[in-house]
């Protein structure tokens, strides 16, 4: 709930379009756990379980028209095409499972590979180390400095 409360704080002092959550933990019908006044356009996958989970929440200034919604059953990705404010957009909201978040990558992408184009939008956390230090023992790299 004090999460919640954060993220509810934070969308209403920066005012996006659109705001993009990972690891939601919700379960099916939770989504007024991350209502927001002004806020209505809530878009969401979740596992059956108070695990992973993403969201796309789109405010009520934004102009917007869904015309196709993807998720998967386990929660990790939801793909919205469409348009906001007009403009055509694909919004695709990812969260990798840490312990294979390369293969569930390839993997994703390859199965929504027609729905992807040069208007998709690719968010999320993708557990993916930047560097090799990132990849290197958290304990071992605070030794060396």
């Amino acid at each position: 709930p004090q999460k919640r409360r954060q993220i509810a704080d934070w969308i209403k002092s920066q005012n996006p379009t659109i705001c993009c959550l990972q690891e939601t933990h919700l379960k099916q019908g939770d989504t007024y756990r991350v209502k927001v006044k002004g806020w209505s356009k809530i878009y969401y996958a979740s596992a059956e379980g108070k695990k992973a989970g993403v969201a796309i929440l789109i405010s009520d200034q934004a102009k917007a028209k869904i015309d196709l919604i993807k998720r998967d059953k386990e929660g990790n990705y939801i793909l919205l095409k469409g348009s906001i404010n007009n403009e055509v957009i694909s919004i695709l909201n990812i969260y990798a499972p840490s312990s294979m978040a390369s293969n569930f990558l390839k993997e994703k992408l390859r199965e929504l590979q027609e729905e992807i184009d040069n208007k998709t939008v690719i968010v999320g956390d993708l557990n993916l180390a930047l560097s090799e230090l990132d990849k290197s023992n958290h304990k071992t790299n605070k030794k060396e400095e």
